[in-house]
């Protein structure tokens, strides 16, 4: 929550509350890496309410949409469809959508796996910035990349998890497996060997995922990891439609 509030501008305290909170739209210092202006809302739940960070432009808007329906049904259709038919209107639409997951200390363990596990430092990236590990490594910033567990088989990488250092005290934790290697737990033991290595570390492991990616969800649930809050952002149209071209 005090990562939250210094992404949107909050406190984090705010979160907690049984009432709506709206603040003006703030792209805070120590936001997390990837957070990009220019950002028309941002509508973030820890399941207590909604935390609503949004421009001028909007917050009339943003607030009726809030006030409207009870908070979790904000975040997925057919109630979403009232904002962003109202967003359109002012050049913006809905974005992003994701779940988040932090893990839970009473189950997260180190899962074992039947392949070589290899922990990889920043250095071993180098040549690791291709499609197959996309999900685990960002080659747009690979500065950020600072930690990872692979799977071998006969020296061949079959399977990698990274971490990415989005925030000072937050590492986000992403998973890549080949195809003809799946169904075989590998995704959850380098999340959960990850996992364990960032907390070692002092640092605190996430996890996200779109909602709808169940062989995700269901790689967080098993690696230990439990949802714990939501977000939705809206950006300006010509945003979105550049991400679909």
């Amino acid at each position: 929550m005090e990562q939250s509030a210094a992404d949107i501008h909050c406190d984090p305290g705010d979160f907690l509350r049984e009432t709506n909170v709206i603040v003006s739209s703030v792209l805070g210092e120590n936001a997390r890496k990837y957070y990009k202006e220019p950002i028309t809302c941002n509508l973030v739940s820890y399941g207590n309410n909604i935390v609503a960070s949004v421009k001028d432009e909007v917050r009339e808007m943003v607030a009726a949409y809030i006030g409207k329906f009870e908070f979790y049904h904000c975040f997925e259709t057919p109630n979403m469809h009232w904002l962003n038919e109202r967003l359109m209107k002012q050049g913006s639409k809905v974005c992003f959508m994701a779940e988040y997951y932090l893990p839970d200390i009473t189950k997260l363990r180190a899962i074992e796996c039947s392949y070589k596990l290899r922990m990889l430092e920043q250095p071993d990236f180098a040549e690791l910035y291709v499609p197959e590990w996309g999900n685990a490594l960002c080659e747009d910033r690979k500065e950020l990349d600072v930690l990872g567990v692979g799977a071998y088989e006969n020296g061949k990488l079959i399977g990698l998890a990274g971490c990415s250092a989005d925030c000072d005290r937050m590492w986000q934790i992403g998973v890549d497996v080949l195809p003809a290697y799946r169904r075989q737990g590998i995704a959850a033991s380098l999340t959960s060997r990850l996992a364990v290595e960032i907390l070692e570390r002092g640092k605190v492991p996430f996890y996200c995922s779109a909602w709808s990616n169940i062989r995700s969800v269901r790689n967080a649930v098993k690696s230990g990891f439990i949802p714990a809050w939501v977000e939705m952002t809206a950006k300006p149209a010509e945003v979105v439609e550049k991400m679909n071209a």
